[in-house]
Parts: C-alpha cells; sequence; structure tokens
C-alpha cells in the first residue's frame, strides 16, 4: 500500500526537478528554456497544491477536526509561493536572468523549509490519522485534473 507521505513526496521531488530545469536553462542564458521550465514548474507545483487542498488538508480536517492547526500553515505557504510565483513571472517576462536567479534562491528556501514539514510532520500525521481511508484520498488526488 502507498501511503500519502511516499505519493506526495514523490510528486515534490518531480517538481524539484522541473525547477532545477528552470535555473539550469537560467545559468546557461536561455531565457526561452527557462521561462518554459518555469512554467511546467508552476504548473506542476499548483497541481500538486489543488491535490493538497481541495483533498488531502480537508480529509485530514474532518478526521482530526481541527482545521486551524498544520493544514493552515501550508495554505499560508501555498499562497506565499504562489505571490513567489508570480513575482518571477513577471521577472522572466522581462528575460531578466540574473533577477530570475535571485528570486529562484528565496523560493528554493521556502521550498526546502515548507516540503520538509510536510514529508517529516504533516504526511505522516495524515498516514496516522486517516488509517484506512489513505488509498481512498490518495486516489482522489489521482483522479483530479492532471493528478
Amino acid at each position: 500500500m502507498t501511503t500519502i507521505a511516499e505519493f506526495l513526496a514523490n510528486e515534490h521531488r518531480g517538481c524539484d526537478e522541473g525547477f532545477t530545469a528552470a535555473e539550469e536553462a537560467a545559468q546557461a542564458g536561455d531565457p526561452a528554456r527557462c521561462r518554459a521550465d518555469f512554467q511546467r514548474f508552476q504548473a506542476a507545483m499548483e497541481r500538486h497544491f489543488q491535490k493538497e487542498e481541495t483533498m488531502l488538508f480537508p480529509a485530514f480536517e474532518q478526521a482530526t477536526g481541527n482545521a486551524m492547526g498544520p493544514t493552515r500553515v501550508m495554505r499560508l505557504e501555498h499562497q506565499q509561493m504562489r505571490e513567489t510565483f508570480a513575482e518571477i513571472d513577471g521577472v522572466l517576462a522581462n528575460g531578466d536572468l540574473e533577477e530570475f536567479l535571485g528570486q529562484a534562491e528565496t523560493l528554493l528556501i521556502l521550498m526546502q523549509q515548507h516540503n520538509i514539514k510536510e514529508e517529516q510532520i504533516l504526511y505522516p500525521m495524515c498516514d496516522r490519522f486517516l488509517g484506512d481511508a489513505v488509498e481512498t484520498v490518495i486516489q482522489a488526488m489521482r483522479n483530479l485534473p492532471g493528478g
């Protein structure tokens, strides 16, 4: 049986690879490829956020009776990353790869801190509290568009 921790940590790795591709394109001085890679990365991150926000977090909140705990913090961090994505989109629209690399460093720190909290704390909690419903929640996340 796949756990939520395994399923979503795997998605983190896939998103990280997309982010790395965008950084490598910027370092190679290829603004068109950087922008395309970043847009793919951003779309993957948004799909990942949607899985958590529409399926996982509500299931966890219902199981625990708590909507003000770790899921609230994760939603706030998702919003912070979305705001950074928007800033980076503007930088890339201007073709400023140096500024992109600076913003990318900030985003990388946000993502690393966020992923550690999810992978080491929230996902294991979800696996524990959801118990027999884990497979149903994973299937629901897979069934989302782009899942």
